[in-house]
């Protein structure tokens, strides 16, 4: 299937429900909601006896990121909905955004890494269309890529166009998202999920759903980049392919929710165990890039939970699992193979500031044994290189305040200690203070 010819037909349909339907309705584009978030962090020193292109800046960094958005949508006749998206990324991360597998500021985008222009682009452009199965409803409030209204408990679900796999995925109510909650790409998302994502994160696909009041059923297929951390994406589905199916159980609405996932990704990918070999044979440092081949795979699983505990949800825990078979060439998101992570959150109630809450978490990272011997001679990826290791589980801690002056801003200071930084027993430990101001209207 070639979504390039899908969404300019997607395109047709929005103009045409955009004049009078047959029950005389005007469909006019509704603005959702814009957002800017602010992020300057600092990146200490750290002990560096070595390092590569891509290792942790020795001597510590400072870099300032702003993202900017602006969220649009309309509905439609026939149970469907249009959404458009456009974004902008300004700035840096430190150290180029490079050095661990658990990178410090989600909101960087891998920009300095991959050179990506800054300008506005198109985050998101897809058709979504709900079927009810039943007559309960629950009320939607206005919000980024939702409609405000009602909309049915039980529910067929399709989603097609450009979006983001993590969108629909691997959601979690205290560790979702990078603007509001923990800035380690470990916390907010399963960081051994490689979804398939140009550099930015969004990509074409389809999403499939079925969902219920007490458990929803998933399945997701969206297009892979042409190379690891790449922008452009192949031609089709059937070129290449990240797949990947979730089961959400939450037997009551205010209780515990469980999300069990499991991916398979096939791609242009290089084989870490084959590159090993031919380096041995050539005498020269191993190149994952240059062992690509068509027709590769990467499976493996994820599991997160989210518990509340009282405030209306608002205190809570979550966990995090995953892991994938790290034979192939970590390609879209990160270079993390196992990771397992957990935390707490706390609300502001508690002090009488019901709006703000302290958050807390920590992060376990590994690699493969043949990703780790990979670098171990000198190899790079697309974040990780040392041009050495001496191999150690990555290990993370972040914590955070969510400060709220008034509506719609929200200020943060942030702190994360990282041990073994990219895996390294020989390097770090790497400190990271930040602060973040996020508006939302």
């Amino acid at each position: 299937m070639r979504l390039k010819t899908v969404l300019p037909t997607i395109s047709l349909l929005l103009a045409s429900f955009a004049v009078h339907a047959d029950d005389d309705r005007l469909f006019i584009p509704q603005w959702l909601g814009a957002q800017y978030t602010f992020v300057d962090q600092h990146q200490y020193s750290l002990h560096s006896p070595y390092q590569g292109e891509l290792s942790l800046r020795p001597q510590g960094d400072t870099e300032r990121s702003h993202t900017f958005g602006a969220y649009f949508g309309v509905n439609l006749p026939l149970h469907l909905q249009f959404y458009f998206d456009v974004e902008m990324f300004k700035g840096e991360g430190v150290s180029n955004a490079t050095g661990l597998g658990g990178l410090t500021n989600g909101d960087v985008i891998r920009a300095g890494s991959a050179g990506l222009p800054k300008k506005p682009y198109v985050a998101r452009r897809y058709l979504r269309w709900a079927l009810p199965l039943g007559d309960e409803t629950d009320d939607v409030e206005r919000g980024q890529d939702q409609l405000p209204g009602k909309e049915a408990t039980r529910r067929v679900e399709v989603k097609i166009g450009k979006m983001a796999a993590s969108d629909d995925f691997d959601k979690n109510r205290y560790a979702n998202g990078t603007r509001t909650q923990f800035m380690n790409w470990s916390l907010f998302n399963n960081t051994a999920w490689d979804f398939a994502a140009d550099t930015r994160g969004y990509t074409d696909g389809i999403m499939l759903a079925w969902i219920n009041p007490t458990w929803a059923l998933r399945y997701g297929i969206y297009r892979m980049p042409y190379h690891a951390n790449g922008q452009e994406l192949v031609s089709s589905l059937g070129d290449s392919n990240g797949q990947q199916v979730e089961l959400t159980l939450q037997p009551h609405a205010d209780g515990f929710v469980v999300r069990l996932m499991a991916f398979r990704n096939d791609a242009h990918m290089g084989d870490y165990r084959e590159a090993i070999a031919t380096a041995m044979a050539t005498g020269m440092r191993p190149d994952i890039a240059a062992d690509d081949i068509r027709g590769r795979h990467k499976y493996g699983f994820g599991a997160n939970g989210e518990l509340p505990l009282a405030d209306q949800g608002e205190t809570g825990v979550f966990i995090r699992a995953g892991w994938n078979d790290g034979r192939t060439e970590s390609f879209a998101f990160t270079e993390v193979d196992r990771t397992l992570s957990g935390g707490f959150q706390l609300s502001g109630a508690h002090w009488g500031r019901s709006q703000d809450h302290f958050a807390v978490a920590v992060a376990i990272d590994g690699l493969s044994s043949a990703h780790r011997d990979y670098l171990a001679l000198g190899g790079s990826g697309f974040v990780l290189g040392d041009g050495a290791l001496n191999y150690a589980r990555e290990q993370i801690v972040e914590a955070y305040y969510n400060f709220v002056p008034f509506k719609h801003l929200t200020l943060s200071p942030d702190f994360q200690y990282i041990r073994n930084p990219g895996y390294n027993h020989d390097r770090g430990p790497a400190r990271f203070a930040g602060l973040r101001a996020h508006l939302e209207l």
